[in-house]
């Protein structure tokens, strides 16, 4: 194995290397880091390079420096949503030597006087605040990347839409250096000025009547803007019981309608992914609309239909098809695609469907049940059962 030729060092806001820096810059050919980096660590002798601009394209220009010594400096911990991440997508790791500051979670979390493993540590340097929604309960500690000044002032106003109008807001500045300052306020009353470089602090607290949206799947239809044809609760949560969404894991979501499936695959479990494959372009804005409303703007959404619209897609953890299944091919063609050990999950409400799904069985075995609700409501003065549309449901592992 060769000996690592990047080495990645963190700083602190005082300026204070990651034990082992010194030395790793002392005899670095070439470092790179963003201007205030730069400037806040101590003289050294190696070449001096700003990231430049789109910041992809650094990828190419470390790559060409391969064999050489090579530092990146970077803000605390290089492997908490930092640079080590982004920079692990394209080396292996054993190209990179990671020298760890305190990250800014640690110190936020020491200022706050929060136990480290009972706060949410998140991320939205780059990414949209939406995907708060998906973390807010009563009683939650976040704390919270953010990516400039502006960024408070937009999670205040998400909390107060979503009905966390209360919550304690607290904007810790320059951590670890001569600058550092603590902003406090609530989102409903929020007005305060905060500079670009600084951690949030968010003291979650409900209005009077909130309901708030668990990540445990069954949302109810109402959480969701639908044209009526969509996976209702209780058999949405029966399919994601089925589905098995885990962390990191992708999902495809054949005929995603208003992406209600798709949408709790998503906030079940952390870093998961999901592709949503919907032809009509009606539906695809309202499960885009759906997904930021409920906290998963990630989702992907294509316009384009199965088995056609499967190729050149990455390969699933897992599949649901809610609809198509009488298209030919439709399911051999998903099989062909899942990797093994992976789940198919397919619902039907028409005969004809329901043909596809027996037939799947038949050959193939897997489980092949049908889900019947029924829910009370009033016939004339007295209350009896009403029952929705059964569904057949088969699902399935590949071995």
């Amino acid at each position: 194995m060769s000996a690592p030729w990047l080495t990645l060092v963190g700083i602190g806001e005082d300026g204070v290397l990651a034990p082992g820096g010194a030395d790793a810059l002392a005899h670095a050919e070439i470092v790179y880091g963003g201007t205030r980096h730069l400037e806040l660590a101590d003289e050294f002798t190696a070449e001096k390079r700003t990231w430049p601009s789109p910041f992809a394209t650094v990828f190419a220009d470390l790559a060409a420096l391969k064999g050489r010594r090579v530092a990146v400096l970077a803000t605390g911990d290089p492997m908490w949503f930092g640079i080590g991440a982004s920079l692990l997508k394209h080396f292996p790791a054993a190209d990179l030597r990671v020298l760890p500051s305190p990250s800014a979670f640690q110190l936020a979390a020491g200022r706050m006087g929060w136990a480290l493993q009972d706060t949410e540590c998140l991320s939205v340097h780059g990414r949209p605040v939406d995907l708060l929604r998906a973390a807010l309960y009563p009683g939650a500690r976040l704390l919270v990347l953010t990516s400039n000044g502006e960024t408070p002032r937009q999670v205040a106003d998400l909390l107060a839409d979503e009905g966390y109008g209360r919550t304690r807001m607290t904007a810790l500045e320059h951590l670890g250096g001569s600058r550092e300052r603590c902003i406090d306020g609530t989102a409903e009353d929020w007005s305060q000025d905060v500079a670009d470089f600084h951690t949030l602090a968010l003291d979650v607290l409900g209005d009077p009547g909130t309901r708030f949206r668990g990540r445990t799947p069954g949302l109810a239809d109402e959480a969701f803007r639908h044209d009526g044809k969509m996976t209702k609760q209780d058999i949405r949560a029966v399919t994601l019981a089925e589905l098995n969404p885990y962390p990191g894991a992708l999902l495809w979501d054949v005929g995603a309608g208003c992406g209600s499936v798709a949408i709790e695959w998503l906030r079940a479990a952390p870093r998961t992914r999901a592709v949503g494959l919907e032809p009509h372009a009606e539906r695809r804005q309202m499960a885009a609309e759906n997904a930021v409303a409920l906290g998963v703007p990630h989702l992907e959404l294509k316009d384009t239909t199965a088995p056609a619209g499967l190729e050149g897609l990455p390969t699933p953890d897992a599949i649901f098809i809610g609809g198509g299944l009488t298209a030919d091919g439709l399911v051999d063609g998903c099989l062909k695609a899942l990797k093994s050990g992976g789940r198919l999950v397919a619902n039907a409400v028409t005969l004809e469907s329901e043909a596809v799904l027996l037939a799947a069985y038949q050959h193939l075995g897997g489980d092949l049940k049908k889900l019947s609700v029924h829910r009370a409501s009033a016939v004339g003065g007295l209350t009896g059962w009403r029952p929705l549309m059964p569904v057949t449901q088969w699902s399935y592992t590949k071995p």
